[in-house]
C-alpha cells in the first residue's frame, strides 16, 4: 500500500490530471514516465484551482499502475511495486499536478517516504535500547 495526501491551492489553471512519475536518473531532479494510473488517480479533484485528496494505492493491483510502467519494470505488479518503492526510497519519484494553465504540470514535487506511526514507536524503542546498551557498556 502507498498512501498519498495532497493539498493544493491558488493554481493558475484548473486541474486536468495528477499522477506519480518515476524514476528520474538523479534524485530530486529530472523527469520520468508516469508510474501510476492515468490520467489521474482515483478521487483526485479535477476542474478546480484548489483542493485536497487522500488516496491509498494498492500496489499489488495492476490497475494502480500505468501499464507501460509495469511493462518497462518487469511485467508484473510486484515488479512495478518494487521499482516504485526503490524510486521513492531514492528520492526519484514525484507527484505532478497538470492544469489548463500548465498542461505539462503546474505543481511538481518530489516525494519523501514518511514512516507509519507504529514505525516511529519502533524506531524510538530501538534508539532507547541502543542508548541503554551504550550506557551499560560505559559504566562497566
Amino acid at each position: 500500500m502507498l498512501g498519498v495526501i495532497v493539498s493544493f491551492s491558488d493554481l493558475l489553471g484548473t486541474t486536468t490530471a495528477s499522477h506519480i512519475h518515476a524514476a528520474t536518473a538523479t534524485a530530486g531532479t529530472g523527469t520520468a514516465g508516469v508510474a501510476t494510473q492515468l490520467p489521474t488517480f482515483t478521487g483526485f479533484p479535477l476542474g478546480v484551482t484548489s483542493g485536497t485528496c487522500s488516496h491509498t494505492f494498492d500496489l499489488t493491483d495492476p490497475l494502480s499502475f500505468n501499464s507501460s510502467f509495469i511493462t518497462s519494470n518487469g511485467g508484473t505488479a510486484a515488479s512495478a511495486e518494487a521499482a516504485l518503492a526503490a524510486a521513492l526510497g531514492d528520492g526519484k519519484a514525484y507527484l505532478n499536478i497538470h492544469t489548463t494553465f500548465a498542461p505539462g504540470g503546474e505543481i511538481r514535487g518530489f516525494l519523501v517516504p514518511v514512516p507509519e506511526p507504529g514505525a516511529y514507536a519502533l524506531i524510538a524503542g530501538l534508539g532507547l535500547c541502543g542508548f541503554g546498551a551504550w550506557r551499560r557498556v560505559k559504566r562497566t
